[in-house]
């Protein structure tokens, strides 16, 4: 597999290929935030995770029409290009129902735990995590002839969960949240695509659940 996900701002995009789905991602900003585009073979529907930062790179990514960005959350890194990008494709608009009325551009669909948004033929489940943001959401893309695929925002990251502010009542939300609806229903296979950084397995973090529960971040 010639995919890393090791991508730098200002850099080339990497590009994960699997049999009926095309994965860019691309990191944008001062913060070093990832996009991802999502590209479904068989119909070449495309679908943006976070239009986050910059909208000249991540417009120069999609090269070509847009059916839909979703914003993981509602802070803002992860949407300053959301109008932009819109503007130029046309492109409907979702996030978590907790977090639309945050985001400074109107949602045209509020997603809710359990549901499934499709690019194409590819369906994306939605799972809710609160902690980091009261609505913040991740992807999952369970490949029927490979592994999941997660697109986790800015709740799950190699080394830890996402920033709860150091509340307590915070952390233990969203660690409860990602232990329960990630870590003990999906396979050490499960690649996670962060919103931030590198990528990581869900076999790489697992040994280290209950250090992050112990420290409290």
């Amino acid at each position: 597999m010639s995919y890393h996900g090791n991508v730098t701002v200002g850099g080339p995009a990497d590009v994960r290929e699997l049999a009926p789905l095309i994965i860019t991602k691309v990191a944008v900003g001062p913060f070093d935030n990832n996009a991802y585009l999502l590209r479904c073979r068989r119909t070449d529907e495309q679908l943006l995770i976070d239009a986050a930062a910059d909208p000249e790179p991540l417009l120069k990514t999609i090269n070509g029409s847009l059916a839909a960005v979703v914003t993981t959350h509602q802070h803002p890194d992860h949407w300053q290009a959301l109008q932009a990008v819109v503007d130029a494709t046309g492109a409907r608009t979702a996030a978590g129902e907790y977090d639309a009325d945050a985001i400074a551009v109107r949602t045209d669909l509020r997603l809710r735990d359990g549901e499934t948004v499709h690019v194409g033929h590819i369906p994306l489940r939605v799972i809710h995590l609160v902690g980091h943001t009261p609505g913040s959401i991740a992807l999952l893309y369970d490949d029927p002839k490979g592994h999941p695929h997660l697109f986790s925002g800015d709740c799950l990251f190699p080394g830890g969960i996402g920033n709860t502010q150091k509340d307590p009542k915070r952390f233990a939300t969203l660690y409860n949240d990602v232990v329960e609806k990630i870590f003990n229903v999906l396979p050490d296979e499960t690649w996670v695509y962060p919103g931030h950084g590198r990528d990581t397995t869900l076999g790489a973090q697992r040994p280290h659940l209950e250090e992050w529960k112990a420290r409290g971040w």
